[in-house]
């Protein structure tokens, strides 16, 4: 779809360290719609790579509404593409709390026809976690493309 269109894709990851970009470019001819990735992984990653404010991620937390649509803008204005997404969220096992349970993943998803948010939460372990992120962020693009 994005190579139909003529867009490329940027990726902004925390919690999935890098698996949705290479789930991309696991496919033959990527280099065609996918432009690059981001792991800002650490709050300064964000901040360094992405722009996203500090005050921002200490008002609302790394794993938040508004830090994963910061993250997304952050994508586009560090880049050519046309299209991003974002995930930040908790695969755990540890760090989740009664408000953020491990399983809590905030992701945001920029096209020209704007940006979109969406909070899930996912069960099962580290590795089920993340994969349930890659799966959703990449369905929910393809939706939002068609």
């Amino acid at each position: 779809m994005l190579l139909k269109k003529g867009w490329l894709l940027a990726t902004a990851e925390s919690c999935t360290g890098g698996l949705i970009a290479a789930t991309c470019t696991d496919l033959a001819g990527s280099s065609g719609w996918f432009e690059r990735g981001f792991v800002s992984y650490s709050n300064e990653a964000k901040t360094e790579l992405l722009g996203v404010d500090a005050a921002l991620i200490a008002q609302h937390g790394a794993v938040s509404e508004a830090v994963a649509r910061a993250m997304t803008e952050g994508a586009l204005r560090h880049s050519r593409a046309q299209v991003a997404l974002a995930v930040t969220g908790v695969a755990g096992p540890g760090g989740g709390t009664p408000a953020k349970p491990v399983g809590t993943v905030w992701f945001g998803w920029a096209t020209p026809a704007g940006l979109t948010s969406e909070l899930r939460r996912f069960d099962g372990d580290r590795a089920a976690v993340r994969q349930a992120t890659v799966r959703h962020s990449l369905q929910r693009l393809g939706e939002l493309l068609a």
